[in-house]
C-alpha cells in the first residue's frame, strides 16, 4: 500500500474511558485466564509493533521470554509519543496509553492509517494484568523509561535515562503476568513461534526474532523473514501435502485506502484450506473479502473451462464453488483504513467495499492468470470436475444415511445408548474406544443426560478420503447420525443433540491415534462443533495406588510427583493404567465420567490456519514432516490436545 505520511504526536492519542474494570473481569478483555488469555497478552503487545511495520515505520521485532518469567517485545518503530497529552496535561502520552483503557493512536486516523488493534485496550490491559511492566521508548534522540507495579500503577513519571543508542527509535515493553489472575503463567514457546511466523508471512520482508532465555530452554534465536510474503505462507501450508503443481498464484490490487493480496495453490487432497486476514487479524469466520473471492473464483474457473471446452455438455454442468475449492490452499490478506469487524473477537469482516474490490480484482487478474498458465489451469479444472462427480456420488450416499432403518428406530445408530433428556444443553455423549469399554461406560453413566457411542476399531482417516468414501464407513456413519446435525457444508450447529461431545480413549499410543482420527474428522467435517467449544477429551487417570485401604487415582506424571511430595518419606507402589478396560465400571464412572470428579480437556482451534496445518501434518502421508513435528513438540506435550 502506498505510504501516506501521517502525524504521530500526543494530539493523536484519543481517550475514551478508564481502566478500572480490567482486573475485576479479565475475561471480558482477553477471553479467559487460561493459556489462551495468557498468550493473548503477548499478541496485544506484538500487534502494536506489527501496526508500526504496516505503517512503514518498523522493520524488526524482537520477542524474548526472559529468564525470570517475563516477556520482552521490542521494535524499531517510531516509539510511543512522550510529550504531554493535551487531555491529561500532567501525564505524558505514553503514560496515558499504558494506564487508560481505550487510549491509543488508532481512533482518529492521524497516528495510523491501517492497524489491527482498534479498541485501544491492548497495552493498557497487559499493564493491568501484570505484576510489573517496564516501558522503554527511544524517540527524539532520548531513551525514556517508566515502570509500573501490580495492576498498572506507575512508579514515578516517564524519565529520560540517557541518549538513545546510535540514533535508534522504537518501543520496548517488558511485562510479567500476574499469577493471581492467570491459572498458569508459564508461556508455551511453540504457541508463540507459530503466531510470530504467521505475522512474518503476512508482512513481506518484516523480520521477527524469537528467543527463549528460560532455564533449560536456552538456544539460538528463531528468525522469521519472508521475501515472498503470503506466497511463502501458501508454500508452507502445502509442504505437508502434495501440491497439484509447483507454481503459487498471486494477485494483488490497491484502491485508495484499501489493498488486497491473494496467494493460492491447489494440492491433491480433498479439503479446502482458505484462510483470510484483515490488517493482520485472522478472520476465522470469513466475511466480505472471502465472499468476494469465492464468487469471483467460481466465475473465473467456469468461464475459462467453458471457453476451452473442458466441460462436456450434458455430462458436466457449471462447477460449484465447493468443487473448485477442493484441495485449494489460499491466503486472502486485506488492509483497509476503517475495518468493520463483527464482535470483539474480530472474526468476521463486514466492509462491503472490500467485497467489491476483492471480487473485481479476482475476476480480472485470475482470468489472466489462468490464460497465462494453461497447464495449471487445466489441472485445476480437471480436479474440479472430479470433485463435482464425487459430490454427486456423495449426495447419493448421504441420502442413503438419512433413510430410517427398522433396526435403528428414528435413524439412530443401533450401537448408540442414548440418554433420556432432550435438551441438548444438558446432554453429553461419550465416544468410547471399543465395545468392552463401551459396556463399562453404559453401566457407569447417568442415563438421564449421558449417552454412549462405542467406536469399534479405528475410524477412517478422513484426511485422505472424499465424502462418498467416508459415508461407507460404519463408524463415521454412526457418529454423524448420533450428533444429528449433518456434516461438511450442510453441518448445522443448531441441530446438535449434545452440547458436550467427549472423546474417551485409552491413554496409550493406540488410544492417542484413535483420538487424533476422531479429532481430524470433527475438525474437517464438523468444524463449527469444535469452534463452538463443544468437543472435549476425557482424562482417564494414568496411575493408581493404595493409601491405607483406599485406592487413589492420579491423572498424570505431574500428579504422581505432587502426590509423592505430599507424602514425603512414605513408599508407594503405582500401577500404570493403560486401558479403560482395566477399570471396573464404578472406577470408570468415579474417575472419568462423574462431572463432580472428572477432568475434561476442551478442544479449541484459536488459529485456523495453524490448526489446518497441524491436522495435515499429523494425518497426511509425509512421514518425515510428521516425525519432525512430533519431535519438535515433545517437550510441550502437556499442552497438546491430541
Amino acid at each position: 500500500m502506498a505510504q501516506v505520511e501521517a502525524s504521530y504526536g500526543a494530539k493523536d492519542i484519543t481517550v475514551l474511558e478508564g481502566l478500572d474494570p480490567v482486573r475485576k473481569r479479565p475475561g471480558m478483555y482477553i477471553g479467559s485466564t487460561g493459556p489462551t488469555g495468557l498468550h493473548h497478552l503477548v499478541w496485544e503487545v506484538v500487534d502494536n509493533s506489527v501496526d508500526e511495520a504496516m505503517a512503514g515505520h518498523a522493520t524488526k521485532i524482537d520477542v524474548v521470554l526472559t529468564a525470570d518469567g517475563g516477556v520482552r517485545v521490542s521494535d524499531d518503530g517510531r516509539g510511543i509519543p512522550t510529550d504531554a497529552h493535551p487531555q491529561y496535561k500532567n501525564k505524558s502520552a505514553a503514560e496515558v496509553v499504558l494506564t487508560v483503557l481505550h487510549a491509543g493512536g488508532k481512533f482518529g486516523g492521524g497516528g495510523y492509517k491501517v492497524s489491527g488493534g482498534l479498541h485501544g485496550v491492548g497495552i493498557s490491559v497487559v499493564n493491568a494484568l501484570s505484576t510489573r511492566l517496564r516501558l522503554e521508548i527511544d524517540r527524539d534522540g532520548d531513551h525514556h523509561v517508566i515502570e509500573f507495579a501490580k495492576g498498572g500503577k506507575p512508579q514515578g513519571r516517564l524519565q529520560v535515562e540517557g541518549k538513545a543508542p546510535r540514533g535508534r527509535t522504537g518501543t520496548t515493553v517488558t511485562f510479567w503476568p500476574d499469577p493471581l489472575i492467570f491459572d498458569d503463567v508459564e508461556f508455551r514457546a511453540q504457541t508463540i513461534v507459530e503466531r510470530l511466523q504467521m505475522m512474518a508471512f503476512l508482512n513481506r520482508g518484516l523480520e521477527i526474532r524469537f528467543t527463549d532465555q528460560r532455564p533449560g530452554h536456552e538456544g539460538e534465536p528463531t528468525v522469521f523473514k519472508y521475501a515472498g510474503g503470503i506466497e511463502d505462507f501458501v508454500r508452507h501450508l502445502n509442504a505437508s501435502k502434495e501440491p497439484l503443481f509447483k507454481r503459487v498464484g498471486y494477485i494483488a490490487a490497491t484502491e485508495e485506502t484499501q489493498e488486497v493480496e491473494i496467494a493460492f495453490q491447489w494440492n491433491t487432497g480433498y479439503h479446502e484450506g482458505l484462510h483470510s486476514f484483515a490488517n493482520g487479524i485472522a478472520t476465522n469466520e470469513g466475511g466480505m473479502h472471502e465472499e468476494g473471492f469465492k464468487k469471483a473464483l467460481t466465475n473465473a474457473v467456469n468461464k475459462y473451462a467453458k471457453a476451452k471446452g473442458l466441460l462436456k455438455e450434458g455430462k458436466d454442468d457449471n462447477l460449484l464453488g465447493e468443487d473448485i475449492r477442493e484441495g485449494l490452499t489460499g491466503i486472502i490478506s486485506v488492509r483497509l483504513q476503517d475495518p468493520q469487524f463483527e464482535g470483539q473477537t474480530k472474526a468476521k469482516l463486514g466492509n462491503v467495499s472490500m467485497r467489491s474490490l476483492v471480487e473485481r480484482s479476482t475476476n480480472e487478474r485470475l482470468g489472466d492468470w489462468l490464460e497465462e498458465h494453461p497447464p495449471e489451469a487445466r489441472q485445476i479444472v480437471q480436479k474440479s470436475v472430479q470433485a463435482a462427480r464425487a459430490r454427486m456420488a456423495a449426495r447419493q450416499a448421504r441420502d442413503a444415511t438419512r433413510r430410517k432403518s427398522p433396526l435403528e428406530g428414528a435413524g439412530m445408530p443401533g450401537k448408540l445408548t442414548d440418554c433420556s433428556v432432550r435438551n441438548p444443553r444438558e446432554a453429553e455423549i461419550f465416544i468410547v474406544e471399543g465395545d468392552s469399554a463401551g459396556g463399562s461406560a453404559i453401566k457407569a453413566r447417568n442415563p438421564r443426560n449421558q449417552a454412549i457411542l462405542p467406536i469399534r476399531g479405528k475410524i477412517l482417516n478422513v484426511e485422505r478420503a472424499r465424502i462418498d468414501k467416508m459415508l461407507k464407513n460404519n463408524e463415521v456413519e454412526a457418529l454423524v447420525k448420533a450428533v444429528g446435525a449433518g456434516f461438511g457444508e450442510e453441518f448445522d450447529l443448531e441441530k446438535i443433540r449434545y452440547h458436550k461431545v467427549i472423546l474417551m480413549a485409552d491413554a496409550d499410543v493406540d488410544g492417542s491415534h484413535i483420538r487424533t482420527l476422531l479429532l481430524t474428522f470433527l475438525f474437517r467435517q464438523m468444524k463449527p462443533l469444535v469452534e463452538a467449544g463443544h468437543v472435549y477429551i476425557a482424562q482417564p487417570p494414568l496411575f493408581s495406588t493404595v493409601v491405607g485401604k483406599e485406592k487413589t487415582y492420579l491423572k498424570d506424571e505431574a500428579a504422581r510427583i505432587r502426590f509423592l511430595n505430599e507424602h514425603e518419606g512414605r513408599k508407594f507402589e503405582f500401577q500404570r493404567l493403560k486401558g479403560l478396560g482395566e477399570m471396573d465400571w464404578r472406577e470408570l464412572g468415579d474417575t472419568t465420567m462423574d462431572p463432580t470428579r472428572r477432568t475434561l480437556l476442551q478442544v479449541s482451534f484459536e488459529q485456523a490456519a495453524i490448526a489446518d496445518d497441524v491436522m495435515s501434518i499429523l494425518m497426511g502421508e509425509d512421514v518425515s514432516v510428521r516425525k519432525n513435528f512430533i519431535t519438535t513438540n515433545a517437550k510441550d506435550v502437556r499442552f497438546l490436545d491430541i
